[in-house]
């Protein structure tokens, strides 16, 4: 079995793995101006994805430009969150260099499209395929894939719940678990393996109980409101947004919901087989008040003493730029930085500067910003206890901005662990 490295090799974007010149491990983009795209377009005889985010399945529908139409094989969430991101992009991008496919490419998905659950094998390329549940979001798997000769176990991206243990830190409001995310359970499938390919993103860091940064949360907001202030949390769509709307009503925290997460929740509720708790996400659904944008609504719900939970994450657009500018004058308003910011976005410059750009002007802002660690990539310890599962078999680094410092680790501790050049075969 031979794997070559598209993307997703020594960065994280655009992740696109080749199996034997036949089947496609994901095709996503890295979403940086210009976004960047895998270094080859292939034509496999099927594609397999892992999940829903832009870096995985972002670049999907070019590969159907062409005259050959793959299957393309995941969960029924992927499927729904990957045709939502590429409407999104074509919204904002199409007919540009920037979006390297059509709406006819889009359409041509939903005809390609095999959905499959946790557990439940299916033939791909002429590989036996399998997906098991990663607890990164809703629908996220590791791929077993099988030749009959070698397994090879891509993970994907993964969360393994908290690393210092369910004791570390006190309950949950409603007696809930204290052990990784309230919307998707954690991992715990680790099936036999002769080779692993595995993510590193978080390679180097620890992060705090969940439950800890929780109440710091929660904490945070409660006193803003009860002060008089605003608080807007700039929240990814997928995953990011309906972990706070959990955490929000747990908590009983007023709240709005604005962006493509009001679509995505929606969805997911379609789909309650892959969340943890799909009681709790309709409740807190409920608990929310979804913005419709109309007639000056926005600008008057800057004025509520409630939390706003937006996209755009790192603050490059969407209904933040519209909440932003309205509440950052005022130091007893706040913003909560739920996600990591990528260096250059705007939500980055705000954590460095207290100042961002927003609509092509740079703004100072006078709230109070905060960052919050509410990953659901696995860290560091997390990483360590997943591979040494896999200790006995290779093990080949990928999606991380450290991966070959990572591997080096790996082999000081007896690992059979090597991180992979962009464009690079390596044969299993």
């Amino acid at each position: 079995m031979e794997v070559r490295f598209l993307g997703g090799a020594g960065e994280v974007g655009r992740s696109a793995l080749l199996v034997d010149d036949s089947l496609l491990l994901d095709f996503g983009m890295l979403t940086e101006t210009p976004p960047q795209f895998p270094v080859e377009t292939p034509a496999p005889d099927a594609v397999v994805v892992s999940h829903g985010h832009l870096d995985h399945v972002g670049t999907l529908p070019a590969l159907l430009s062409g005259t050959e139409r793959p299957p393309i094989h995941w969960t029924p969430p992927t499927r729904e969150l990957a045709l939502t991101l590429a409407r999104d992009t074509l919204k904002l991008h199409g007919g540009t260099l920037q979006c390297p496919f059509t709406e006819t490419d889009v359409q041509r998905m939903t005809q390609v499209s095999e959905t499959h659950g946790y557990r439940e094998p299916f033939d791909a390329a002429g590989y036996e395929i399998t997906f098991y549940n990663a607890g990164h979001i809703p629908g996220s798997a590791h791929v077993l894939i099988d030749d009959r000769d070698t397994r090879l176990l891509y993970t994907g991206d993964f969360h393994t719940g908290d690393s210092q243990g369910a004791d570390a830190a006190p309950g949950r409001p409603n007696g809930d678990s204290v052990n990784g995310q309230r919307l998707v359970s954690e991992t715990t499938a680790r099936p036999d393996a002769d080779a692993v390919i595995c993510e590193s993103t978080y390679s180097d860091v620890e992060h705090e109980n969940r439950s800890v940064v929780e109440e710091r949360f929660a904490e945070s907001v409660e006193t803003t409101l009860w002060e008089g202030g605003t608080v807007v949390v700039p929240a990814f769509a997928i995953g990011r947004t309906q972990e706070m709307l959990l955490i929000c009503d747990a908590h009983d925290i007023p709240c709005y919901v604005d962006g493509m997460g009001k679509e995505v929740t929606r969805m997911l509720l379609r789909h309650p087989e892959f969340v943890r708790d799909a009681d709790a996400l309709r409740r807190a659904k409920s608990h929310a008040r979804f913005v419709t944008g109309r007639d000056g609504q926005r600008k008057r719900i800057t004025d509520q003493k409630a939390a706003i939970i937006t996209t755009s994450g790192m603050l490059s657009g969407g209904p933040a730029m519209t909440y932003i500018p309205e509440i950052r004058s005022n130091p007893m308003n706040k913003i909560t930085m739920t996600g990591y910011q990528v260096e250059g976005t705007p939500g980055r410059d705000l954590l460095d500067t207290g100042s961002a750009e927003i609509d092509g002007r740079i703004m100072p802002i006078s709230a109070r910003v905060e960052q919050y660690d509410f990953s659901a990539h696995a860290d560091r310890d997390g990483l360590l206890g997943f591979i040494d599962e896999y200790r006995d078999v290779p093990v080949l680094i990928n999606h991380g901005d450290r991966c070959d410092a990572f591997a080096e680790e790996l082999r000081g501790d007896g690992i059979e662990a090597l991180a992979p050049d962009l464009g690079e075969t390596v044969e299993l």
